[in-house]
């Protein structure tokens, strides 16, 4: 089975929220739940979710690929999104990207010969009186990031992978 039963039972609640005829209205909530266990979504994935909603794969694919919180390639356990757009940028967004690339050695869209970290840029987060921001695997805002943050946050980051080893 490509999902586990537990992943299945999460999907069938957001199923639940809607009509029966209206099954696609879950596709993004399905999606999500596919990568939080899976941590990117394979074209394996996408059918999976598509036959189980009861969509045609190629409507799945076009949602997965339309929005960037999904992963339609593999990414590092822990990816990075720093959000680049104007407001951002010109409030710190550009130095802490510099300073992230720097300290990972990394360019946007890599990812670590460790398969820690990956590296994305990112639009609007909605928070642009915290910038600079950092989005960590889709799930935790970082606000304020100065080169000290970032740093703690690298090595945060780090301890979680060589505690999970």
């Amino acid at each position: 089975m490509v999902l586990s039963e537990q992943a299945l039972k999460k999907i069938d609640r957001e199923l639940a929220k809607f009509p029966a005829d209206q099954r696609q209205s879950a596709v993004m909530a399905a999606l999500a739940i596919a990568q939080d266990e899976t941590s990117w979504l394979s074209p394996e994935v996408l059918q999976f979710v598509a036959d189980y909603i009861g969509m045609p794969a190629v409507a799945v694919q076009e949602v997965a690929t339309f929005y960037n919180m999904y992963n339609t390639k593999p990414v590092g356990k822990h990816k990075i999104t720093v959000c680049t757009n104007l407001p951002c940028a010109l409030s710190g967004g550009e130095r802490a990207a510099h300073h992230l690339k720097q300290k990972l050695g990394l360019d946007y869209k890599e990812t670590s010969a460790d398969g820690q970290f990956t590296l994305m840029e990112g639009e609007c987060m909605g928070a642009c009186g915290d910038a600079p921001v950092l989005l960590v695997n889709n799930k935790r805002m970082c606000s304020f990031m100065s080169n000290d943050k970032i740093d703690a946050l690298v090595t945060e980051l780090s301890q979680t992978t060589e505690a999970g080893k």
